[in-house]
This record gives structure tokens, sequence and C-alpha cells, in this order.
């Protein structure tokens, strides 16, 4: 069975996380929703700045924490699936 879609949410604020809870989330200097394939291609990159404009080099990190969080969520998803 093929996903077709993982999601993930990173945000800034000094630290760099996943999936926030709504009170991370509101307090979050730059919010991104990355959708990737069961491959690893994008379906969706959404980045805001909630405040200050953010950078490139804050997008790649936050690219790349989403992308591992896609690829970590798909293996958990894949090992229910398989029970």
């Amino acid at each position: 069975m093929q996903l077709l879609g993982r999601k993930a949410k990173a945000t800034s604020k000094l630290l760099r996380m996943l999936d926030l809870c709504y009170e991370e989330d509101v307090r979050a200097d730059t919010d991104m929703n990355v959708v990737c394939s069961g491959d690893g291609r994008f379906i969706e990159v959404q980045g805001t700045a909630e405040g200050v404009p953010f950078d490139r080099d804050l997008l790649n990190q936050l690219l790349d924490l989403a992308v591992a969080g896609c690829k970590d969520l798909g293996k958990h998803q894949s090992a229910a699936l398989a029970k």
C-alpha cells in the first residue's frame, strides 16, 4: 500500500520543533506546513513569517526537519498498517 502523503508542521522560536500544540504554535516566529509523498517528494510547502521575515538558512533548516518528520511518520504509519 502506497501512503499518499505525510504532513509535518515545523516552526522556529529558537528551537526547531515538529507537530506543535496550539500554545506552542501561536508563539512561533515562523510557521511551516510541509507534506511529502511516500518517496520524499514535496506535495505541499507553505511557510509564514509570523513577525520578522526569515532567511533562506532557516527555511532550509525547517524543510530538513519537516522531511525527517515526514519520513519518521511514514515508518510509524507503515508499522501500524502492517499489524
